[in-house]
């Protein structure tokens, strides 16, 4: 399998570039508009050809590049069922897959961080997306975000994988690239809570600032990141 994690440095996102073979299709999943002429370098150096870009939400912190890499490769976009984004080609939802030559990604659905927030599972590997972080956990206080959902989501669903999938998140703010389920639920401090209930209150009381490109990034990606072009 091609498989790279890339980085934005001014968003702390990571986008990952998945591939069976050389020669064959890829995805990029949660790609950074600012960063879309490195995909397509990288895309050719790579001899693949993208089919599927992906989004895990909306996102508030960036702007999406998926609408860009669509018009740049003429490759499919999408998002969750429940993503109020009108622009993507195919949407996907719990249950399903996402095939990439012989690649098959499940979806799962991870609601907590927004409301059509979704993560993918390898048979090695999961992409969390803002669900579960290393060492943390994605804010559940704006886009219909909920802590008891986040709750239900890691522990009913993720935590559940085994304990040596690698987890790969959509940020780090820390310089942290990759963990495992089993670490984190050691670790994470986040999730050392005896109950749903002590969940909700402490993701309640973190108070945190509201991102600082909501406001752009936001009305953006429903729009797939084409309205930042204009």
């Amino acid at each position: 399998m091609i498989f790279r994690q890339l980085f934005d440095p001014g968003s702390s996102t990571y986008t990952y570039l998945l591939a069976e073979r050389a020669g064959g299709e890829a995805l990029l999943l949660d790609p950074v508009f600012e960063n879309t002429d490195q995909y397509v370098q990288l895309l050719n150096e790579l001899d693949v050809r993208l089919v599927l870009a992906v989004d895990t939400h909306i996102h508030a912190d960036h702007v999406t590049a998926l609408g860009r890499l669509q018009q740049r490769t003429d490759c499919a976009t999408a998002m969750g069922e429940k993503s109020v984004a009108e622009c993507v080609s195919v949407r996907f939802r719990e249950g399903e897959t996402l095939n990439v030559d012989k690649l098959r990604l499940d979806v799962l659905y991870t609601p907590g961080h927004t409301d059509d927030s979704y993560s993918f599972v390898l048979p090695d590997r999961v992409f969390t997306g803002d669900t579960l972080l290393i060492r943390g956990t994605g804010r559940t206080d704006f886009q219909n975000g909920d802590p008891g959902a986040q709750y239900d989501s890691l522990f009913n669903k993720l935590l559940r994988l085994p304990p040596d999938t690698l987890v790969y998140p959509a940020h780090d703010y820390k310089g942290m690239m990759v963990s495992t389920i089993g670490e984190e639920l050691q670790h994470n401090p986040r999730l050392q809570v005896e109950s749903r209930q002590a969940y909700i209150d402490q993701m309640n009381a973190l108070n945190l600032e509201a991102p600082e490109l909501m406001d752009i990034a936001v009305p953006a990606n429903r729009e797939c990141g084409l309205k930042s072009a204009a």
